[in-house]
C-alpha cells in the first residue's frame, strides 16, 4: 500500500542519453560560430558594397557632370558660332537688299538716257533728203541704245540673281535660327540636369528611361549636320559678298561706259552740229550767188528782149524801104547797090533777131535751170537748217543725262554751242531760241 502512495513527477517524454546531451551541444555551438562568421562575412561584404557603390555613385555622378559641362561648354561654343553666323546672316541680308534697291535704282535711273536716246534717234530719223545718213551721230547714238539695253539686261539678271540669293539667305537664316532655338533649349536641359542633385524633391521612377528616343541620332551625325549647317551658311555668305562686288562693280562699271559713251555721242553730235553749220553756211552762200547770178540774167534776159524788140523795128524799117524800092518805074526798078545793102542789111538784122532769140531761149533754159538749183539748193538749206536745229535740239535733250536725274542743266546749250565753235555762225534767231 505504502509504494502505491509515491507520485511520478516525470514529463511522459523520451529522455536523450548524455552523450547525445553533449553532441547536441557541440552541434549547436559548431552551428552558431558558422553563422555568425557568415554574418560577419556578410556584414564585411554589405559594407565594403555600400562604400564601393557609394563611391562609384559619386564617381559616376561627377564624371556625368562633367559630361555635362563639356556638353553644355560644346553647346555653348556652337551656340555663339551660329549666333555670330546670324549676325552675319542678318547683316549681309541687309546689305544684299541695299545693293539690290541701289541696282534697282540705277536700273530706273537707266529709263531717262533710254527715253533721251531713243528720243534723239527718232529725232534724226526726221531728217530729210540728203541728210538721213549714217554719220558718226547715228553710230554712236546706237552704240549708246545697244549699251543702254545690254546694262539694263545685266542689271535685270542681277536683280533676279539678288532676289534668288535673298531667299536663300532667308531660308539658312531660318535654318539657323532654329537650329539656336535647338541648342539654346538643349542647354537650358543640360543645364538644368548638371544642377540636379539626389536632394531636389519630386523625383520619380521612369519606367523608359533606358530607351533610345525615337528621333535620336549619334553624336557623329549631330556634328556632321552642325558643321555642314555651319559650312553651308559660310559659302551662301561667301557668294553673298562676291554676289554683291559684282553687282557694285557691275553698276560702277555700268555707270562709267554710259557716261563714256555719252560723252562720245555728245561729241559726235557736236562735231556733225559744226560739220552741218559748216555745209548750211557754204549753201546759204551758194544761194546768194545763185540770187545774185539769176538777177542779173534777168536783167540780161531783159536787155536781150529789148534788143530783140528794137530789131523788130530795124527790121520793119529794112523791109518797108526794100517793098518801097519795087514800085520804082522802068529801068529804075534795077538791082542797084542800095537794093543790095538793104537786102543785106535785112538779111543781117533777119540773123541778128535769130541770135538774139536763140541767146533768150538760152538765157531763158539757164535762168530755168537756175531756177531749178536755186530750189535744190533752198531744199538742201532747208534740210542743213532742220538737221542743224535737229542736232541742237538732240543736244538739248541730251543735256539733261550730265546729271543723270532729269532735271535741266542750266546753259548745256551754252557749252554745247561752245564746244562746236558755232556761236558766231547760228542765225539770230536760232541762238536767241536755243541760248534763252
Amino acid at each position: 500500500m505504502a509504494e502505491a502512495s509515491i507520485e511520478n513527477y516525470e514529463k511522459p517524454i523520451q529522455h536523450i542519453g548524455l552523450a547525445d546531451w553533449h553532441a547536441q551541444q557541440w552541434e549547436l555551438h559548431q552551428s552558431a560560430n558558422k553563422k555568425e562568421s557568415e554574418s560577419f562575412d556578410l556584414r564585411y561584404a554589405a559594407k565594403s558594397l555600400i562604400s564601393e557603390t557609394n563611391i562609384k555613385t559619386e564617381w559616376n555622378n561627377h564624371m556625368n557632370n562633367h559630361r555635362l559641362s563639356d556638353r553644355i561648354t560644346e553647346l555653348t561654343r556652337w551656340h555663339r558660332i551660329f549666333d555670330a553666323v546670324l549676325d552675319r546672316l542678318k547683316n549681309e541680308i541687309d546689305l544684299l537688299v541695299e545693293e539690290r534697291a541701289d541696282t534697282e535704282k540705277e536700273l530706273e535711273l537707266l529709263d531717262h538716257p533710254l527715253r533721251i536716246t531713243i528720243r534723239c534717234i527718232a529725232k534724226r530719223n526726221n531728217r530729210t533728203g540728203s541728210e538721213i545718213t549714217y554719220d558718226e551721230g547715228d553710230i554712236e547714238l546706237k552704240r549708246e541704245l545697244d549699251l543702254i539695253e545690254e546694262m539694263k539686261k545685266m542689271m535685270t539678271n542681277h536683280i533676279q540673281i539678288a532676289w534668288d540669293k535673298l531667299n536663300r539667305l532667308e531660308d539658312i537664316k531660318s535654318k539657323v535660327i532654329h537650329e539656336l532655338r535647338d541648342k539654346s533649349e538643349a542647354i537650358k536641359i543640360d543645364r538644368e540636369n548638371y544642377d540636379l542633385s539626389r536632394t531636389f524633391p519630386n523625383f520619380t521612377y521612369k519606367p523608359y528611361a533606358l530607351d533610345i528616343a525615337e528621333n535620336s541620332v549619334s553624336y557623329e551625325n549631330w556634328l556632321e549636320h552642325t558643321q555642314h549647317l555651319k559650312q553651308l551658311a559660310e559659302n551662301e555668305l561667301s557668294d553673298t559678298y562676291t554676289l554683291r562686288e559684282t553687282m557694285h562693280v557691275g553698276k560702277e562699271k555700268s555707270k562709267h561706259e554710259i557716261e563714256f559713251q555719252q560723252d562720245a555721242t555728245n561729241y559726235a553730235l557736236r562735231r556733225r552740229a559744226f560739220v552741218s553749220t559748216k555745209a548750211r553756211n557754204e549753201v546759204e552762200w551758194q544761194k546768194l550767188k545763185l540770187q545774185k547770178e539769176m538777177d542779173t540774167l534777168r536783167k540780161q534776159l531783159t536787155d536781150l528782149e529789148n534788143a530783140l524788140r528794137a530789131k523788130t523795128d530795124d527790121v520793119k524799117c529794112a523791109e518797108t524801104r526794100l517793098e518801097n524800092r519795087t514800085y520804082r518805074p522802068g529801068f529804075e526798078l534795077c538791082q542797084d547797090e542800095p537794093e543790095f545793102g538793104l537786102k543785106d542789111e535785112l538779111q543781117k538784122l533777119q540773123q541778128t533777131k535769130e541770135d538774139l532769140a536763140t541767146k533768150i531761149d538760152c538765157a531763158k533754159s539757164t535762168l530755168k535751170d537756175l531756177d531749178k538749183l536755186l530750189e535744190r539748193v533752198n531744199d538742201d538749206l532747208n534740210n542743213k537748217k532742220h538737221a542743224l536745229t535737229t542736232d541742237i535740239m538732240c543736244l538739248d535733250m541730251r543735256s539733261t543725262l550730265i546729271i543723270r536725274d532729269g532735271s535741266r542743266v542750266q546753259n548745256e546749250t551754252d557749252r554745247n554751242i561752245i564746244l562746236t565753235d558755232i556761236n558766231n555762225e547760228l542765225p539770230y534767231d536760232t541762238k536767241r531760241a536755243f541760248l534763252k
